[in-house]
């Protein structure tokens, strides 16, 4: 609604006699809520009164509304000097010519509508500030060993490419990959097997790469784009809005070289260093990716999920890094793209510069596992539950401050609303608002004793399997539980049976530990815990202060243990104690405030204090260790940027309201549809 608001600075006698109608106070008292909320989050402070300057809240990337969107909207109003956009931020700045145009914009567009790049309205609310400005991180370099070609083939290429495709061959065609959801796929040379990330050597599929190919990939060879002829391929055709969790592709599988042409649509992927660097790439329509080096072993690849991407506004810019320019982003809807990716299969193990990541030089410790859901049952079984319910004492006396967003998130529902807390551990967030009619859940029975001293209602239960109602509540939240599940399978149930508990409409919070502990060039609290070097291999035994320190300052992922292990001789003979053995495979054992290199990993919990006499307990730790603080290990599955979203997606009766990044973790709120 336009002309909503009083211009800031009028005469204060006028002020005096104005009174505001119904409408216009609760557009002020949002226009209020969101400076507030900005100086919160973003410590970025209005001024009461005018200047050339105004920053747009919903008005930004993050909230789906592009350049193309808004610049037409504050132009409307007079000469614009600089509109800046930061990448993925609901709000963005503006600085006109004169004061006189920036207060024109502040009367004019306070509650105003505008729809966003899908249709949907979306009311801006706008304050003054000092200067448009946003702090812009430094340039970035492509990871060593990345090349993108551009143009790399002709558009009649690649129409012959893409119509050479048949999707509609005999579903028990051997180059039909049947299990994936949002997206088709098939395999020549051999196949590709998402479960383990590997293919089978002895298993060649007939006929080989297609023919359409060979001369493509002869030309590549002759122009030195590429090294070797590759002896596999895997198509697959993506929906806008869908993505790929980050990921390496297995060391041993396949040689150096990896290439990915790009057909149909343009695309912006994600590549991450183990430090936290995140380097966004844009692979235009046509062009070739090429990974080798260090790009190839050691930096994950991805596509995060989303209909838009950020990119560069400026025709001149077509492939390579996404820069911080503000006032040179916009938002590119994406569509329906095809990749052909090529590698060369490997026949003998790999002996890369990069052992911390390498399945080969791992002494056979595997990507995922387990194999089954009756391993994984198990593996959790041992490996969670068991260990839950051994350490629940010392647990709970380091889980009593409740995080702020998740309180934000309670806070702001309704009063009478029936919230169910899945996984409540000693139920800290149960007793956050006596507006709220809470109950909590838990797989202990230890935990949910606790619970009950506190005069908490809880009660014993799997959290696949919750034994209320079908759409029974309003709210639930489940908070650092569902990283204990050891399959996708078992993830993505456990996320249903959230949805089936919700009514229509309602809303569920989850939080999952990050596989980042460094984001937009932050580490997160648990990483800045580390008082020792992480140069170190060794196990970091933190004293009992500091642990319970950290604790305080970390979600229910507690005094988490994250580690990389980068093999030596003394570490391989630890390995041989310190490794939980599934299907003849093993799973890493971490280290204590460290970054992570694998998804799958045990974590350590030291048992600070007497465990009691009745009850003794058997450390999982080092065999014959002096240690007499016994050392269970509790087992995390850390989820990459997107991957939360992705399994969200998965579910047809929700839509993902937001989804963030909170102190080392991946946090979504979902709302039953």
């Amino acid at each position: 609604m336009a002309g909503a608001m009083e211009p800031v600075g009028m005469d204060s006698s006028h002020q005096s006699n104005y009174k505001l109608n119904k409408t216009e106070k609760k557009f002020l008292r949002k226009q209020i809520k969101a400076s507030h909320t900005l100086l919160r989050h973003e410590g970025i402070a209005t001024v009461s009164y005018a200047t050339q300057s105004l920053v747009v809240a919903n008005g930004g990337l993050g909230n789906g509304v592009s350049r193309k969107q808004l610049l037409p909207v504050l132009e409307k109003c007079g000469l614009i000097d600089a509109l800046l956009m930061p990448p993925n931020k609901p709000y963005s700045f503006v600085k006109y010519k004169t004061m006189e145009e920036s207060k024109k914009a502040y009367v004019a567009l306070n509650g105003k509508a505008i729809l966003d790049d899908l249709g949907q309205k979306i009311v801006l609310y706008l304050n003054f500030v000092e200067k448009a400005q946003w702090k812009e991180s430094g340039l970035q370099a492509l990871p060593p060993g990345l090349m993108v070609v551009e143009e790399i083939i002709s558009s009649e290429d690649e129409k012959m490419l893409l119509e050479s495709i048949n999707w509609t061959e005999n579903i028990d065609n051997q180059n039909v990959q049947k299990s994936l959801k949002h997206r088709r796929v098939k395999h020549f040379g051999y196949e590709f097997h998402y479960e383990n990330n590997n293919v089978d050597r002895d298993k060649p599929l007939p006929g080989g790469l297609p023919d359409i190919c060979d001369n493509i990939l002869e030309e590549w060879l002759k122009e030195g784009y590429i090294k070797q002829k590759p002896d596999q391929l895997t198509i697959n055709q993506y929906e806008p809005g869908h993505g790929i969790p980050a990921h390496i592709d297995t060391h041993s599988a396949f040689e150096d070289e990896i290439i990915s042409l790009s057909l149909g649509a343009e695309i912006v992927m994600d590549f991450k260093h183990p430090d936290g660097v995140t380097v966004p790439v844009m692979l235009p329509r046509r062009s070739l990716l090429v990974m080798t080096g260090e790009s190839r072993y050691l930096w994950t690849h991805g596509i995060t999920p989303r209909k838009f991407d950020t990119v560069q506004a400026s025709k001149s810019h077509k492939s390579g890094i996404i820069t911080n320019d503000v006032g040179d982003l916009t938002l590119n809807k994406r569509g329906m793209r095809t990749s052909f990716t090529f590698r060369k299969v490997k026949q003998t193990p790999c002996n890369c510069n990069y052992p911390m990541v390498c399945d080969s030089q791992r002494k056979g410790i595997p990507a995922s596992f387990p194999e089954n859901a009756e391993e994984a049952s198990q593996l959790e079984q041992e490996y969670v539950h068991r260990v839950y319910e051994e350490i629940a004492g010392h647990f709970s006396s380091t889980r009593h401050t409740p995080w702020p967003r998740i309180v934000e998130f309670l806070k702001s529902l309704p009063s009478g609303s029936i919230v169910a807390d899945v996984g409540c551990g000693n139920g800290k967030y149960l007793g956050i608002s006596k507006e709220l009619y809470m109950i909590g859940c838990d797989r202990s029975q230890n935990l949910v004793d606790i619970c009950r001293e506190r005069q908490f209602q809880a009660f014993i239960c799997d959290a696949l399997a919750v034994p209320l109602r079908s759409e029974s509540c309003d709210a639930c939240i489940s908070i650092a539980v569902i990283h204990h599940f050891a399959t996708v399978e078992r993830r993505v149930a456990a996320l249903q049976e959230l949805a089936r508990l919700l009514r229509p409409g309602g809303k569920a919070l989850i939080y999952v530990w990050a596989m980042e502990q460094e984001y937009n060039k932050q580490r997160s609290k648990y990483l800045r815990g580390n008082k020792i070097s992480q140069g170190k291999k060794e196990v970091i035994s933190s004293d009992t202060s500091v642990q319970g320190l950290l604790a305080e300052q970390i979600p229910d992922v507690d005094s988490q243990d994250v580690a990389c292990f980068v093999p030596s001789n003394d570490d391989l003979q630890k390995e041989e104690c310190n490794s939980m053995k599934v299907s003849n495979s093993k799973l890493p054992i971490h280290t204590n405030r460290t970054s992570f290199h694998f998804q799958d990993l045990l974590v350590p919990w030291h048992l600070k204090g007497n465990p009691g006499k009745d009850k003794p307990v058997e450390p999982f730790g080092p065999i014959g260790s002096q240690d007499p603080s016994p050392v269970f290990h509790r087992y995390y599955h850390v989820f990459c940027e997107g991957e939360l979203e992705a399994a969200c997606q998965t579910l047809r009766n929700v839509t993902i309201l937001q989804n963030y990044y909170d102190q080392g973790n991946w946090c979504v709120i979902l709302q039953k549809i």
